[in-house]
């Protein structure tokens, strides 16, 4: 068995969900919490990065708009300092919006209102890809 083997299966995947916008918020917690996921939240860059300096993220589900970010950006800067993987989760949906984000680094796209079961299976879509690319 490859080393952390047994970590990666005992250990349920830690969500980072970044939305100004609570009741966004609470929806993609309780869906990714049913799924067996472990679900942190911030409401803004500042909040995000008390979290990420307090725990173990795998996954980062990031809005544009943040009250002190614009959301491009903070892409475009995680990008510099880490591999972590990232989901746009945002209201800003037209094609130009998707192809920014793609190219500042995002590994998938997704417009609100998204359905549950589609997010998670695209969280753990990233997952494994990720884990595969570190091999």
């Amino acid at each position: 068995m490859p080393s952390g083997f047994w970590e990666n299966v005992m250990t349920p995947t830690h969500v980072l969900v970044v939305d100004d916008d609570a009741d966004i918020r609470a929806f993609v917690r309780h869906a990714l919490e049913r799924e067996g996921m472990v679900v942190s939240v911030a409401d803004s860059k500042q909040a995000m990065e008390v979290v990420l300096a307090d725990d173990v993220i795998d996954i980062l589900l990031l809005d544009v708009r943040l009250p002190d970010a614009d959301g491009f950006d903070l892409l475009r800067d995680l990008r510099q300092t880490t591999s972590l993987p990232v989901i746009m989760l945002t209201g800003m949906d037209t094609p130009t919006d998707r192809v920014l984000g793609l190219e500042f680094g995002a590994d998938d796209y997704l417009g609100k209102p998204v359905d549950p079961k589609e997010l998670a299976a695209r969280v753990r879509n990233v997952l494994r890809r990720s884990r595969v690319s570190r091999t």
